[in-house]
C-alpha cells in the first residue's frame, strides 16, 4: 500500500499542474475571472466533456462565442434572438434541445441564487460523506419544471439511475477542489465552500476505471456510481480530506500514458 501511495502521489505531482489545464477541458473556466463565468463556462464544459479532448475544446469556445464570451451576462439577460444562432450546434448527441433548456434552467436559478453551488448543496446534508444527495438533487431540479426535455435527462446525470456521474462529479471536484501549488498555480478553483473536497466522489469513466482495477483500487466490473463509491473509499486511505486529487494519477497513467 505505502509502493501504491509512493506511485499516485508522484503521478498527482505530475499531472495536477498548471501545465495540465492547456489541454484540458478545464481551460475553458480558466478563461474567466468572475465567480458565475467560471460556474457556467465550466459546467457547460463539463457537460460537452466526452470524445476528443480537441473537439471538446473546440465546441466549448464555439457555444462561449454565441454568448459573447460573457456566459453569466448572456444567461441572465439574453432574448430569444440571441439564441438563434445556437440552434444548430452539436456535440456528439448533445444537441440545440439540451442547450436550450439548461440555458432556461440557469436563468431561472441564477435569477433566485448568486452562485450555482446552491443547485448542489441545497440537498446536501452538511454531515454526508458523500454527495449523492446533491447530484440526484440537482437532477431533479434541473427537470423540475413541466416541459422539461426527456431527452436532455440524459445528459444530467444521476445515482439514482446507477450512473456514475462522471462528467459530474469532475465538475464539483474543478469548482470544490482548491490547489495550493508553487507559486500560486492552480488546477482545480476551490470556489465553493458549502461541500467539502472529502465528500468529492473520484470522477470515473473506462480509462479511470481499468487503471483503478490494474492497481487494485477496485473490484467492481461495472463503471457505475457503486464502483465510484468504492474507488474513491479506496482512495481516502491514502488521502482522508481531499480523495478525489488521485483522479489526476488515475487520468495521467490511463489516458495520458496508455498503462501497459
Amino acid at each position: 500500500m505505502q509502493k501504491l501511495k509512493e506511485l499516485l502521489d508522484q503521478k498527482v505531482e505530475q499531472y495536477n499542474n498548471p501545465s495540465f489545464i492547456e489541454q484540458d477541458p478545464i481551460c475553458i473556466p480558466h478563461s474567466f475571472n468572475k465567480l458565475q463565468d467560471i460556474e457556467i463556462a465550466g459546467f457547460f464544459a463539463a457537460i460537452l466533456a466526452w470524445g476528443n479532448r480537441k473537439t471538446i475544446i473546440n465546441n466549448c469556445k464555439r457555444l462561449l462565442s454565441y454568448m459573447d464570451n460573457t456566459p453569466y451576462d448572456f444567461v441572465c439577460n439574453h432574448s430569444d434572438s440571441d439564441l438563434r444562432p445556437m440552434l444548430g450546434f452539436v456535440h456528439r448527441t448533445f444537441n440545440a434541445t439540451d442547450l436550450l433548456w439548461l440555458l432556461h434552467f440557469l436563468k431561472g436559478h441564477y435569477g433566485r441564487f448568486y452562485s450555482l453551488e446552491t443547485a448542489f448543496a441545497q440537498f446536501m446534508n452538511p454531515e454526508s460523506t458523500d454527495t449523492t444527495e446533491a447530484l440526484a438533487g440537482f437532477h431533479n431540479y434541473v427537470f423540475a419544471e413541466p416541459g422539461a426535455p426527456i431527452r436532455t435527462r440524459k445528459h444530467i446525470a444521476t445515482p439514482l439511475r446507477h450512473a456514475a456521474c462522471k462528467r459530474l462529479n469532475m465538475f464539483l471536484r474543478w469548482m470544490v477542489r482548491k490547489d495550493a501549488l508553487p507559486a500560486g498555480g492552480k488546477v482545480d478553483f476551490g470556489l465553493w465552500k458549502t461541500i467539502r473536497p472529502r465528500q468529492l466522489i473520484c470522477p470515473l469513466d473506462v480509462h479511470s476505471g481499468n487503471v483503478a482495477r490494474r492497481l487494485g483500487l477496485l473490484l467492481r466490473k461495472q463503471d457505475d456510481w457503486k464502483a465510484a463509491l468504492e474507488l474513491t473509499a479506496a482512495l481516502r486511505q491514502f488521502d482522508s480530506e481531499d480523495p478525489v486529487r488521485y483522479d489526476y494519477a488515475l487520468f495521467g497513467i490511463g489516458r495520458m500514458e496508455r498503462m501497459k
